[in-house]
């Protein structure tokens, strides 16, 4: 897929550019030496773009909606690794991604919802 192409599609460049800022985030909790979190939430976080990235290649449509529902789960468990970060004194604030990933949940549960209504006309 091509730079224009992923600069075109919004959930394709928000992705990208929230899988960037967490990998920052990541950094600085692994130079506090919290690792186990920062991995978990390295992986989550990226997986949404992964799976929106491949729901572009979809097989079928219900393959489409298949990759979104991936990405909402991951979202959500990016979502909880967040909410832990921000619970606790130990970690930097992380509310900017929260916000952040909010939009992505958004554009997510609409692009979900709108192709199921496509499916059922």
């Amino acid at each position: 897929m091509s730079v224009e192409s992923t600069e075109s599609n919004i959930i394709l460049k928000l992705t990208i550019e929230f899988s960037l800022e967490v990998i920052d985030y990541v950094a600085i909790l692994e130079s506090q030496r919290q690792y186990v979190i920062a991995n978990q939430l390295l992986k989550s976080a990226t997986s949404i773009g992964v799976n929106a990235h491949e729901a572009q290649n979809a097989e079928s449509k219900l393959d489409f909606i298949h990759k979104f529902k991936i990405a909402a789960k991951e979202v959500e468990e990016t979502k909880y690794w967040l909410i832990l970060c921000n619970s606790s004194s130990h970690y930097p604030d992380a509310s900017g991604l929260q916000e952040k990933l909010e939009v992505i949940k958004r554009i997510i549960n609409r692009i979900i919802a709108s192709s199921k209504n496509i499916n059922q006309k």
